[in-house]
């Protein structure tokens, strides 16, 4: 009996121990299940945070500006009522002219002509670079603002818009003018100071050298 109990014990602890070493593996896979879900939800947040990071680099940022674009002055004329606070400050600059006792319906309608083209033509053809701060390298510094205006892009509707605008003016002022020949001479060489700098074949050109630097 007593040989039986001793060759029985070392088998309990054997069990015991196998039964140990089961639940020792059970709590090891318990600890890898906690790793793995760690794991995993690391991989969710990184998963989350690639495209936010992927967007971040994508979009170019320029620094005190509120917008994408590397130069403004190519989309300026495409903004949100632009063309329509264009026609309205072109509408009031005839009526102020109107309203003046001393100006005839002729002149008045000349007046708004030159000064419109004189306008058009100092801010769109003559002034050159950007009045934002751009990290174009100043590649737009010997640009005027037409020929930087979509990217220097032909044809396109804001290009239509202000070519359209003063020859809409000129027949206007001419109507209203009675073709008169004086006026008629004077409306005619504003017009075309407008017209010819916004002609393709010019883009980029400098007659004479007028205008270069």
């Amino acid at each position: 009996m007593a040989e039986e109990t001793r060759r029985a014990a070392p088998r309990m602890g054997l069990g015991s121990r196998r039964a140990m070493g089961r639940d020792g593996g059970s709590r090891h896979g318990v600890c890898l299940g906690a790793g793995s879900a760690g794991a995993a939800s690391r991989g969710e947040r990184k998963s989350l945070v690639s495209p936010i990071a992927d967007l971040f680099y994508r979009v170019k940022m320029n620094v005190g500006v509120a917008h994408s674009e590397v130069n403004p002055n190519t989309r300026v004329m495409n903004s949100r009522g632009m063309w329509l606070t264009y026609a309205l400050g072109v509408g009031m600059l005839h009526i102020v002219l109107l309203s003046i006792p001393f100006f005839s319906v002729p002149v008045a309608w000349t007046l708004t002509n030159v000064i419109h083209n004189l306008g058009m033509y100092v801010f769109l053809h003559a002034v050159k670079g950007t009045p934002f701060e751009t990290p174009d390298q100043g590649k737009a510094r010997l640009l005027t603002h037409w020929e930087q205006l979509d990217y220097g892009v032909q044809f396109t509707s804001s290009r239509k818009f202000f070519t359209i605008s003063p020859i809409i003016l000129y027949f206007l002022t001419s109507f209203y003018t009675k073709y008169d020949p004086t006026h008629f001479i004077l409306n005619t060489a504003s017009l075309l100071t407008v017209l010819i700098p916004k002609l393709p074949q010019l883009h980029g050109v400098r007659i004479f050298g007028i205008n270069k630097y």
